[in-house]
């Protein structure tokens, strides 16, 4: 699942090429991707692309006072072309769910006689790609109860303290909440507690201060540089450079980069969780129950 660093690299790499242009047209190939029917996918034709934003895991396109909302989900893509296929996406086998033309977009190589823009793809069976069009952002539910942007500058050390203050929950789980913390998945938060040196089943609400210190200078420094290395890349190399940052994230029976111990991994029912028990657990592995269950 492309998260905040993937996603801001794929804002940089949309505001340098789709900025100014103009949607020649927005093709729906999937029906289940489009989550508002008014406005119509039409509505976006003809109007200017005046900006691209990042609301967490979210990208938003202004286009002359509408907005084009979408969030990748776990299978999603953004794929750009140079000078996409004249045949209008339709629907069938095809992983693309929907497909924008900019007429006056920046290309690195133009093709005669085709308009540039990019494709929504989605892999896999389940659908959960979301596009919404919209008159204003806070229409879009999930954007609206979004909590703070870890790296908005306004987020510091006693707002995150605020922040956990209270909260009965695994760690893991509080740093994945969308409505808690706003472009954290379960990716960057293995490397965030991995970097912090924290059991991702500690409890929020009862890390000290020193805990509660390294988290937060993990969060931004783990984003920070995850973020810079997304920067200028184009939206084909960014799975490939995420990849190659994970330290235990992915890494199940590798070595811990810091103290040569395998990496290991608890898994669930749809996900899995990488860690380093030297650096995050005294040495103690945590309970898989999924595998505890297979060697009854």
């Amino acid at each position: 699942m492309p998260e905040l660093p993937e996603v801001a690299g794929l804002v940089e790499f949309l505001r340098s090429r789709a900025v100014g242009s103009v949607v020649a047209a927005v093709e729906v190939a999937s029906i289940t991707v489009l989550k508002t029917y008014d406005p119509p996918p039409q509505a976006l034709q003809g109007l200017q692309v005046t900006g691209v934003e990042r609301y967490g895991k979210w990208i938003v396109l202004e286009c002359d006072g509408l907005y084009l909302a979408f969030h990748l989900a776990r299978a999603g893509w953004l794929r750009w072309s140079d000078g996409l296929a004249p045949a209008p996406a339709r629907p069938g086998k095809s992983p693309i769910a929907l497909r924008v033309r900019l007429d006056g977009a920046r290309t690195d190589k133009p093709v005669a006689g085709r308009l540039p823009g990019f494709d929504l793809t989605e892999a896999g069976t389940r659908k959960k790609l979301a596009v919404h069009i919209v008159r204003d952002v806070r229409e879009v539910e999930r954007i609206a109860t979004l909590g703070p942007d870890p790296l908005d500058p306004s987020f510091d050390q006693a707002a995150f303290t605020a922040l956990l203050s209270g909260v009965n929950k695994q760690i893991k789980g509080v740093l994945r909440d969308q409505s808690t913390l706003a472009g954290v998945g379960n990716a960057y938060s293995d490397e965030i507690l991995h970097a912090a040196k924290l059991s991702p089943f500690a409890i929020a609400g009862r890390l000290d201060a020193e805990q509660q210190t390294r988290l937060y200078q993990a969060l931004r420094t783990v984003l920070t540089s995850a973020v810079e290395a997304a920067a200028g890349k184009p939206a084909a190399e960014l799975k490939d450079a995420k990849r190659a940052g994970m330290a235990v994230h992915g890494r199940t029976g590798q070595k811990c980069p810091v103290c040569g111990d395998v990496v290991r991994e608890v898994s669930f029912a749809d996900s899995s969780l990488q860690y380093c028990a030297t650096c995050q657990t005294g040495g103690k592995p945590l309970a898989d129950r999924r595998m505890s269950r297979l060697l009854r």
